[in-house]
């Protein structure tokens, strides 16, 4: 009996310090390649549209106005037209600008805090990912921070955001037809999207890459918050 719990003790051991060195890895690896830029000599514009690039510590988002010369986002996202609900600062109020982000679908509709996930879930996302959706949420006149970071892009460059967020979502016949749910924030609305979501291919790196194509200097792998956000810089021009 002494020998099989002392062989068991040394087997979980084992495995508690395989999975400490895969995310020691993990990390490692994460840093390195969200430091190798994209687009090395971009420039950000003096004059142009206003966007931003927002994080909550674990997602990263784009903010964009509802409606430019280049794109109206209502005739994509029908939410983004309608009143926005809640409290007296926000309740009624026609949204001024959409946050987009990409993920897993479990945890933009179900998962509001790290405290909340489920250690299932956990693994499930870890070793198989899943279906991923868009995550829209609704801002009103939305004020820069150090976790909101307003970046000012070209007419061109723009446009290249446009197509590549649209890229996200599965062609319909009519926008207004597009299924939305309701998550966790009653001011976004989450729309089915392409692709899968895996450690390898999170919501960050989504992120990552839309910047990327639109020409924004830019990690090459950024599958954490912080390595699309530290190419960001702090005290952007504010629209």
């Amino acid at each position: 009996m002494v020998r099989a719990l002392r062989a068991l003790g040394w087997t979980i051991g084992g495995l508690l310090g395989a999975l400490v060195l895969l995310a020691a890895g993990f990390f490692l690896a994460a840093w390195i390649g969200s430091s190798i830029p994209r687009n090395a000599d971009w420039v950000e514009a003096e004059t142009g549209i206003p966007i931003m690039v927002e994080t909550n510590g674990f997602h990263t988002g784009i903010v964009m106005p509802i409606a430019t010369p280049v794109k109206d986002w209502r005739e994509t996202f029908p939410s983004a037209g309608q009143p926005m609900p809640g409290g007296p600062m926000a309740g009624g109020r026609i949204p001024t600008h959409v946050s987009v982000g990409w993920g897993d679908r479990e945890m933009y509709l179900d998962v509001p805090t790290w405290g909340e996930l489920k250690p299932a879930s956990a693994l499930r996302i870890a070793t198989q990912g899943g279906p991923a959706v868009m995550r829209v949420a609704h801002y009103y006149r939305p004020a820069g921070g150090p976790n909101h970071r307003w970046v000012i892009l070209r007419e061109e460059e723009y446009a290249r955001l446009v197509a590549e967020v649209e890229k996200g979502l599965p062609p319909v016949d009519d926008p207004r037809e597009r299924i939305s749910y309701d998550g966790f924030d009653p001011q976004a609305q989450v729309y089915d999207a392409t692709g899968h979501y895996t450690l390898g291919n999170t919501c960050n790196q989504w992120v990552g890459d839309a910047l990327a194509a639109a020409g924004i200097e830019m990690g090459r792998w950024t599958p954490l918050a912080g390595g699309v956000m530290k190419w960001i810089p702090e005290g952007g021009a504010q629209p």
